[in-house]
């Protein structure tokens, strides 16, 4: 076997086991909790706000596609808003408030009341995601995170922590991954109806 194939069987092995976490019961039902959760702040004209660094800053923003266009069903669109994507924000409240306060910033602009804050980070400790979920706890939203390892601050911090049982940054981001397609599936039929996955 060559180098290459030894590397590609690892990584596909890797996948296998992120898979295979879906053996735990607690993990089922947090993601079908927090496919309710957000099915109902939809129905509600609410919007979810999601966020991250790095890769979680394009998980964000794929996450916020698959709901504002569409994941398995052709149906309305849902409304959902990565805060990783308007750079003139970003950059200007980086520059007028600091790094720290990105997303929080949006939040306290964008986030409602019933309203839903979703944030990802691997290591569940990112201080610009940590105030973010701080800003929509005092908007009165519900914190759906996406993290992994021990879960770090973001544990205890949200409402409901989904936590990938890994300590490697590429098997978190594709639990992540898997996670949130799952729940766009799920959000989907709920709120919209229909069979397809």
């Amino acid at each position: 076997m060559t180098r290459s194939e030894e590397i590609i069987q690892a990584m596909s092995n890797h996948s296998i086991m992120i898979q295979a976490m879906f053996s735990d019961v607690k993990l089922v039902e947090d993601i079908e909790r927090a496919a309710l959760i957000i099915a109902e702040c939809i129905r509600e004209d609410g919007t979810v706000l999601i966020f991250g660094n790095g890769g979680s800053a394009a998980d964000s923003q794929h996450f916020a596609a698959e709901l504002v266009g569409r994941f398995a069903l052709e149906r309305r669109g849902l409304s959902a808003l990565a805060l990783s994507t308007d750079t003139s924000v970003l950059t200007s409240l980086a520059n007028d408030y600091g790094f720290e306060e990105i997303f929080a910033r949006q939040v306290e602009a964008l986030g409602r009341k019933g309203g839903v804050a979703v944030p990802i980070s691997t290591s569940g400790n990112s201080p610009n995601v940590l105030r973010a979920i701080d800003a929509a706890h005092k908007k009165g939203m519900n914190v759906i995170g996406l993290t992994g390892g021990d879960g770090g601050s973001m544990r205890t911090s949200c409402d409901l922590a989904i936590v990938v049982p890994s300590a490697e940054t590429p098997r978190i981001q594709e639990g992540h991954a898997l996670i949130y397609h799952i729940l766009c599936g799920l959000v989907e039929k709920d709120v919209c109806g229909g069979k397809k996955f």
